[in-house]
């Protein structure tokens, strides 16, 4: 079926400027102005921390005016293009073609920039560490341990993200007590924070004889990746009765069927950014 680029074109406009009002190119001009006198300064290095918190700001918010500027551009050299196809009969076909090829590229560019938009937070933007131990079940629940790191490494490994395993331990029979890795991409710690809680898994076990349903659970912990300029304020905290507080809010439980995909079990009123 043939592309409509009459209504497609106007559809990436839209949702790019969506991203537009969020993103607030000249307001970024404005601080990339700023930080650049302040990088210029001669006593920048007298205090090198300061001097490299200065130095990432400027880089972070040069890459993210980068970012929207260029795709911007993509969309008006579709637009050129379909443009071109309709003038040149003898090489239109080709034309569009390749045209075709770029708007496919450009719907998921511009569907992965426009969560990006959404990834505000404060360490939104940093490489996660992610541990995860495995939980009630007995040899199941380290089972399901190993499972979830494998998942989370292919899904690394499919979007050509960078990981590092820092950590393994073992279960006795089978699986991993707990594990700890690092997934070295932009935005990785917002894309992957969702995926903090407790997991439960429900199967026939392997491990039974007798074949029965089996409930296990994992723990999944993601932190952002901090830099050696972050200044950290850690609160203090008061026992009450001879018993610490729960630090944090509590997180949902994840269910998986047995291929170990995650379900939300809250899908209405919790946000969610699925990771490819």
């Amino acid at each position: 079926m043939a592309i409509e680029f009459s209504e497609e074109i106007p559809s990436l406009r839209t949702t790019m400027e969506n991203i537009l009002a969020v993103v607030q190119p000249d307001k970024l001009r404005e601080q990339i102005a700023e930080l650049n006198e302040k990088a210029a300064a001669p006593d920048l290095w007298d205090d090198p921390s300061a001097a490299q918190a200065v130095t990432s700001a400027l880089s972070h918010r040069q890459s993210e005016l980068d970012r929207v500027t260029q795709m911007s551009e993509r969309i008006d050299d579709l637009e050129a293009m379909v443009d071109m196809a309709a003038e040149d009969p003898d090489e239109g076909a080709d034309i569009l073609a390749e045209a075709e090829a770029d708007l496919e590229k450009l719907r998921k560019d511009l569907g992965d920039l426009e969560i990006r938009t959404l990834l505000d937070g404060e360490y939104d933007e940093r490489n996660a560490v992610i541990t995860i131990r495995s939980g009630a079940g007995g040899v199941d629940a380290a089972d399901f341990a190993e499972i979830l790191l494998r998942m989370y490494l292919r899904w690394a490994e499919r979007h050509g993200y960078p990981t590092k395993v820092m950590d393994t331990s073992y279960a006795e029979e089978a699986g991993l007590k707990s594990a700890t890795f690092e997934v070295q991409a932009p935005y990785a710690y917002g894309t992957l924070s969702v995926e903090a809680g407790t997991h439960r898994l429900v199967r026939i076990s392997p491990f039974d004889n007798q074949g029965r349903r089996q409930t296990s659970f994992a723990a999944v912990e993601v932190i952002p990746l901090i830099e050696t300029t972050d200044h950290i304020e850690i609160p203090r905290v008061r026992a009450e009765g001879g018993r610490l507080p729960l630090l944090g809010p509590r997180r949902p439980v994840r269910e998986h069927d047995r291929l170990g995909r995650a379900h939300d079990p809250h899908p209405h009123g919790h946000r969610r950014v699925h990771a490819g």
